[in-house]
């Protein structure tokens, strides 16, 4: 049996623990567990490949409306080969690296199999038996699948098979409203397929405020067929080998048929702890299979840590990497230092581009009261940089105390919703994450930024805001 002082399962968020424990202890002797490509979901199969192909998608919606400013484009032809091929390129040169790392590093043990626990801090990784004194789990998470009557018995695509896609689908059929479905929806739909979404939930976006929600739906709907409040009840084999979908409206419960070349189930994550037989190792798992934590990321087994999509909390990277450096202070510097959630950012690359941290406004409303609660709003088209760029209807959406101009959480859609939200995380991470600098301080003219300032600076009550909506600027707000 091999001993070790630390057992890593998974290569990603957790690989900046084992960095910064053998830069502290040449010693030290590590088990890196993994049984996919290294580099963690993020890399492989998840944020980074699909950001890589969604720049392409951008661009072609940015060459579509070049002809609204006077200028007259064609797109020939867009070689959905070459824009794959790049994808797999620039990951694989990471992936190659991340590999080679692991293998010839003196402090490592890079076991390529699936680990399963038999006992508390033992585990079985292919025909060896390893122990470790410390054990960090971030073993990721893989995608959700519902239990639809014939799914399992025709082909289709997940978020972790669809990379290997080397020619563009006529038509694209995607199960799911969320983020992982409006994506690859906009990815596609740019490549030149023709995409349809079912979603089960009222709300396109779910997860959004329901004005974003609304506008995204209007937006992407322009390029897509966007079916939402259904449950697909049946899928089976069609003529020719297409794929006939049955759907129910969950209120009128009228079924509708969908006729798909290929479908994509992007209904969300799954836990897939069950391939490590935590409870072997007196580690808890919650009803839906995620390990469970404390404040301290400990679980329920001292001396053994979980973070990332593992634990089910944030299923984010920069959320992973925020939790790897609170497992790094207390399993190695032993600080007690708890995980903090309050601005949890996250975005949506699609078209447009939505981005979002803290609290909706309902959030809010039940933690503060009504009367304590202050939103502004900003359109970007009433800025000079947005008026330039001929964007409508796009705007920052920012809640607030009143009496204390704490931020309490921030929406935005639009153009570089992802970047301009960042002057807000970062005074949500301050000691009175108060507005304060943004009001005060000097914002470039005529720069995108000067949205998010005007946003701060336009604070009326909660209870007139929807008001001010329907009846000034016209959203389609349900």
């Amino acid at each position: 049996m091999e001993e070790y002082d630390y057992i890593a399962i998974g290569t990603g968020s957790v690989m900046s623990i084992v960095d910064a424990i053998i830069q502290n202890d040449p010693k030290v002797k590590i088990a890196v567990i993994d049984k996919d490509e290294p580099g963690g979901i993020c890399l492989t199969r998840g944020c980074i490949p699909t950001k890589i192909l969604l720049y392409p998608a951008e661009v072609v919606r940015i060459i579509e409306s070049a002809k609204n400013f006077g200028i007259n484009i064609e797109i020939k032809k867009i070689d959905f080969v070459r824009v794959m091929d790049r994808m797999r390129a620039l990951i694989y040169r990471d992936i190659n690296g991340i590999r080679h790392g692991l293998l010839n590093s003196p402090n490592i043990d890079y076991y390529r199999y699936v680990g399963e626990f038999i006992k508390p801090y033992t585990m079985r990784v292919g025909d060896e038996t390893i122990t470790g004194k410390k054990i960090l789990i971030c073993s990721g998470s893989k995608p959700k699948i519902p239990q639809i009557k014939g799914l399992r018995d025709i082909g289709f695509f997940t978020s972790d098979t669809i990379l290997k896609l080397y020619s563009a689908p006529g038509n694209l059929t995607i199960l799911g409203g969320g983020y992982i479905a409006a994506e690859y929806g906009h990815f596609f739909s740019a490549m030149g397929t023709k995409v349809t979404i079912i979603g089960r939930n009222p709300y396109f976006l779910p997860q959004e405020e329901p004005e974003i929600s609304a506008l995204a739906n209007r937006e992407l709907s322009k390029h897509m067929k966007i079916i939402l409040n259904h449950e697909v009840i049946e899928v089976k084999k069609s003529f020719r080998g297409k794929k006939k979908i049955i759907a129910r409206n969950r209120s009128t419960r009228k079924k509708i048929a969908i006729s798909a070349d290929n479908m994509l189930v992007a209904t969300g994550r799954a836990s897939n702890s069950d391939i490590l037989h935590p409870e072997k190792a007196g580690i808890k798992t919650d009803e839906n299979g995620w390990i469970v934590v404390n404040n301290h990321l400990e679980t329920s087994q001292p001396n053994v840590w979980a973070l990332g999509d593992a634990i089910g909390t944030h299923l984010f990277k920069h959320v992973a990497n925020h939790e790897a450096l609170i497992v790094y202070y207390n399993a190695i510097l032993k600080r007690k230092v708890s995980v903090d959630y309050h601005a949890v950012p996250n975005a949506v690359f699609t078209h447009p581009e939505i981005a979002s941290v803290g609290m909706k406004e309902k959030e809010a409303i039940s933690a503060y009261s009504e009367s304590k609660i202050q939103i502004g709003f900003q359109r970007y088209q009433d800025t000079a940089k947005g008026e330039a760029m001929g964007v409508q209807d796009f705007f920052v959406k920012v809640i607030v105390e009143k009496g204390t101009d704490k931020i309490l959480g921030a929406h935005i859609i639009g153009p570089h919703a992802s970047i301009l939200i960042q002057e807000i995380i970062n005074l949500m991470y301050t000691k009175d994450q108060s507005m304060a600098p943004i009001r005060d301080g000097m914002h470039i003219h005529p720069a995108l930024s000067e949205v998010v300032e005007r946003a701060f600076g336009s604070l009326i009550p909660a209870k007139h805001y929807h008001h001010m909506l329907e009846d000034h600027y016209k959203l389609p707000i349900k």
